[in-house]
């Protein structure tokens, strides 16, 4: 995944966008929530130098208040005001990436209140690639960030347009701003720089390969089990729809639907090869058919989940993603999505 895509083919800003970039920055600094537009996910926004406005964010996602805030930027230039003994592996990573879809974790600068992170020693930063959202952070105004986790309830699916937040947030957001379906469609790469070694602690929008290729050095993928800092996203249930979801093997995946729909449940199959069942589908069985390629899968997977969680299906089952590196952020959203403590029985 090429990051200059992040970069280019930007459209400017309407008046009337600029409008609502005005009333939005208005809202935040009176210590309102604004839910805005990046190239990952909706954000639900608040002032970070605002302890009043962050715990709206936490009461209105039904948020673990242990569970750290993304802090997203609007320059380059504001890192040393927000972190502190930034090591040169991060500054590479933030000078090649930034605008982009990388949270770096760093040590938090005294700017940073406690509700943001956790009562960590450690806040994740990152500028955000879309035109809306740098607008926004540049009408706040000097010694301003936005403290942004996705704009849904806590573990659920992360909205991919503004029509998601007005359905799951409603009037609980002030504000909403629409600056249509996010270009990525996955969360950030999140990325620790603990003894000053590279980590990814969150597989997202910028691959692993990417990463390396900057820092001329292998990254190391950490394990949930062994991880050492609280980030978002980095519970073993998250990203699920209500639906119950579980993840076949291709040559498992129709043998497991045929038997849930011969006990009288409707279910969704969801695919991203050409398998078909090795006999007719039963009519209590849908099949929608994903592209194969991972960055396309991505940018459609919330969108669909969401729309076949409404769809009344007694269960999801989806296919599992190539064993690549491509589709490391992909396999990783899934395996959340479908997590069960108690079902040990996934192929």
């Amino acid at each position: 995944m090429e990051h200059t895509q992040y970069k280019q083919n930007r459209p400017n800003l309407t008046p009337k966008q600029q409008d609502q970039i005005t009333a939005a920055a208005q809202v935040l600094n009176a210590g309102g929530t604004v839910a805005f537009p990046t190239e990952t996910v909706y954000g639900l926004g608040a002032d970070v130098t605002n302890p009043d406005a962050i715990n709206k964010i936490y009461k209105i996602k039904q948020r673990p208040i242990d569970h750290p805030l993304i802090v997203h930027i609007g320059d380059i230039s504001d890192l040393h005001y927000w972190a502190e003994e930034i090591p040169d592996s991060a500054w590479k990573l933030a000078n090649h990436f930034w605008p982009g879809p990388l949270t770096l974790i760093l040590q938090r600068s005294r700017h940073i209140p406690d509700s943001v992170t956790g009562g960590q020693d450690t806040v994740g930063l990152r500028i955000p690639a879309h035109p809306v959202a740098l607008a926004l952070l540049a009408a706040l105004g000097p010694e301003k960030a936005l403290a942004a986790p996705s704009a849904n309830r806590f573990g659920r699916i992360s909205p991919t347009i503004a029509a998601h937040v007005r359905e799951e947030l409603g009037s609980a957001v002030d504000m909403i701003l629409d600056g249509g379906a996010c270009e990525v469609g996955l969360e950030s790469t999140i990325i620790s720089f603990h003894d000053q070694s590279p980590m990814i602690l969150r597989p997202g929008g910028i691959a692993v390969s990417a990463l390396e290729s900057v820092l001329e050095d292998p990254v190391i993928l950490a394990h949930n089990t062994s991880q050492m800092i609280r980030t978002s996203g980095s519970l073993p249930a998250h990203y699920a729809p209500a639906t119950p979801l579980r993840i076949y093997s291709t040559e498992h995946i129709w043998d497991r639907a045929l038997a849930l729909a011969a006990q009288g449940l409707r279910v969704l199959v969801m695919t991203w090869s050409d398998i078909a069942p090795s006999q007719p589908s039963d009519q209590s069985i849908e099949q929608f058919s994903m592209p194969s390629d991972p960055i396309a899968y991505g940018q459609q997977l919330y969108a669909k989940l969401r729309q076949f969680d409404q769809a009344a299906f007694d269960y999801m089952i989806i296919e599992a993603p190539p064993d690549h590196p491509s589709w490391l952020a992909i396999t990783d959203r899934l395996q959340r999505a479908s997590y069960n403590p108690f079902d040990n029985k996934q192929n």
